[in-house]
């Protein structure tokens, strides 16, 4: 056998005459063969790059390995994912709240960003609902067939002032803005964090206002103590003006790194519609050969060693997720948007293979941001 080690050896396990005895003991052909076997392993003392190369795998029959260029690489692990993706795949379809509110609560990991996590549930029927001061947990918890945003997602937050904040909730309920400030212990920028999410609303009162309470001078034990009893002279109607949809957006994203409102795809989809382009789901349908465009939010780049310079891409909108294909000259040709751009409009050639529909592009521009986009996955 070949290896990328040094050449130093140490003798561990068994030696071949150990085996042997043991296979007349026990009468075992197994052992038999691997006493006789020409096959060793060496103890790995260095690893060092090798550098980029094919790689050719050749499957062992009748065994739970496959030879991957003159090394031996043990495969049982191919039970234990196969046995995780079902598991993953049943407990989607039959305790979906579960699923997401554990995904949720395990970021970092995996392959998708959190807030395509909670865009995907939506689509499929399952209600999200928002940070809450008065019902939120620290993580996220399940509501009723929904899952509840835990206050992990609030950026800034920290998790000794979330659990202080769940605590004194037990106690008895905030009356007041002042009041949840007071008993949680919060300082000014975990308020306005709370408030920029909209995470207050329950205690009445807009984003803004709410914002406009929490930056207000501090209003001394006098006031603190009415406040405390219900009339905070910190809350009115304040001057400014309420969020619009986008500066919702904008904050969600900033605040939680998740949007529970429209798809920033969505915002811009009457102006798409005007030029043609389809949505994830209408290309979907569409006839192998045609081309079209379409156009999302870079949620994914991909492009793996054995692909010969093809990258890959995964575009998000309102409806769902579309494949891209770019050739190593389209890349070379639009490196920059490819790369650079968190929202794409690419034109391309509709591709069916195996069920699966994938535009190969010939044409990519970045889109106009919105002041946010989601991270993507990048080559990892």
């Amino acid at each position: 056998m070949r290896a990328l080690v040094s050449p130093h050896r140490s003798k561990r396990g068994y030696r071949r005459w150990v085996i042997a005895r043991l296979a007349r003991y026990f009468r075992s052909y197994p052992l038999t063969r691997l006493a006789h076997s020409d096959l060793y392993w060496d103890r790995v003392v260095a690893v060092e790059p090798g550098g980029i190369r094919e790689t050719f795998d050749l499957h062992v029959a009748g065994a739970h390995n496959f030879l991957a260029n003159d090394l031996v690489v043990h495969n049982s692990h191919a039970a234990s994912f196969a046995l995780l993706a079902y598991a993953s795949a049943w407990l989607r379809v039959h305790h979906p709240a579960a699923f997401y509110a554990a995904l949720l609560n395990n970021q970092p990991m995996g392959f998708y960003h959190p807030a395509t996590i909670v865009k995907d549930a939506q689509r499929h029927g399952l209600r999200i609902r928002p940070v809450d001061v008065t019902r939120s947990a620290w993580l996220c918890t399940l509501a009723a067939g929904a899952v509840r945003l835990g206050l992990r997602y609030v950026r800034g937050l920290r998790e000794s002032a979330g659990r202080a904040l769940v605590a004194a909730r037990a106690t008895r309920p905030f009356a007041s803005l002042e009041d949840l400030r007071h008993r949680a212990g919060l300082d000014r920028d975990e308020l306005v964090a709370l408030a920029a999410i909209g995470a207050l609303a329950p205690l009445g009162g807009t984003r803004r206002q709410h914002l406009w309470a929490a930056t207000a001078p501090d209003p001394g034990p006098l006031f603190a103590a009415a406040a405390r009893a219900g009339d905070d002279p910190a809350e009115g109607a304040g001057p400014l003006a309420e969020m619009t949809p986008a500066e919702r957006l904008v904050a969600d994203y900033a605040g939680t790194g998740v949007t529970l409102g429209r798809h920033p795809m969505a915002l811009r989809r009457a102006g798409l519609r005007r030029r043609g382009v389809l949505s994830a789901r209408e290309l979907v349908s569409a006839e192998p050969g045609a081309s079209v465009r379409t156009a999302g939010s870079v949620i994914v780049r991909q492009r793996p060693g054995t692909a010969k310079g093809f990258v890959f891409l995964s575009l998000e909108d309102e409806t769902g997720i579309a494949n891209v294909i770019v050739t190593p000259r389209v890349f070379a040709r639009h490196r920059a948007a490819l790369v650079g751009e968190p929202f794409l409009l690419v034109e391309g050639v509709v591709q069916r293979q195996d069920g699966v529909v994938s535009l190969r592009a010939t044409r990519v521009a970045g889109l106009p941001a919105l002041g946010h986009h989601v991270p993507s996955h990048d080559f990892g």
